[in-house]
């Protein structure tokens, strides 16, 4: 039996169910690859759980440890912006790009992160809430004109940035922005199937603003 059809959700073949669709390239258990379990404790100690991307990645190890760098560059410990600003980038980005698993994911981040509620229910209106200042609305608004196809953002919105943020500093905001171009991409295309903690964050913080599991309840 092949890894699509042997981790199936339940749900499909359960008669009296509602059927769900199989998962377009279902995620692996983490033992599958022991080479990964530095990384998938890191990854688990920051998030709670070890994502489905990671599960469905490790097929390739090698891009998972890639990856795995990628973040750590971005968003460890040396990194030189406020970790909960990054965090509210990314959570913009993906809500531009139309990625419903990543929007889950970087909103119950947040909460893990400490970021109040108040201010993830105000980011709609981040322009002018006064739970955001000058800097962080430069940010965001670059992190919502990048993640529109074709990318809208202008000399003056990187000018503003420029004005607010050191050049090392953009590069780490323009680093978030870039990883989750990746991710938006990859869990769009692959319907990742939204774990427990995101769907049910989505579900009960971001349902108002229209947030829908749509694709990645398999």
């Amino acid at each position: 039996m092949n890894d699509h059809a042997s981790h199936q959700n339940d749900a499909t073949s359960v008669p009296g169910r509602m059927s769900r669709p199989a998962p377009r390239l279902a995620p692996l258990p983490p033992e599958h690859s022991p080479e990964l379990a530095g990384i998938f404790k890191i990854t688990s100690d920051r998030l709670g759980f070890i994502p489905n991307r990671f599960l469905t990645m490790q097929r390739k190890p090698k891009m998972v440890k890639a990856f795995g760098d990628l973040v750590e560059s971005i968003f460890g410990p040396d990194g030189v912006v406020d970790p909960k600003t990054k965090q509210l980038v990314a959570f913009m980005v993906s809500h531009a790009s139309g990625c419903q698993y990543c929007v889950a994911h970087t909103g119950s981040t947040t909460a893990r992160m400490g970021i109040p509620a108040e201010k993830l229910e105000a980011i709609w209106d981040y322009q002018s809430s006064h739970l955001f200042n000058d800097a962080e609305r430069a940010a965001l608004d670059v992190a919502v004109a990048s993640g529109c196809i074709p990318n809208e953002v202008t000399d003056d919105m990187f000018a503003n940035l420029r004005a607010h943020w050191r050049d090392d500093q953009i590069v780490e905001i323009i680093g978030v922005i870039g990883m989750f171009g990746f991710l938006n991409r990859w869990n769009d295309t692959f319907a990742t199937p939204l774990e427990a903690e995101p769907i049910a964050f989505g579900r009960e913080r971001l349902g108002a603003a229209g947030w829908t599991p749509d694709k990645h309840i398999r």
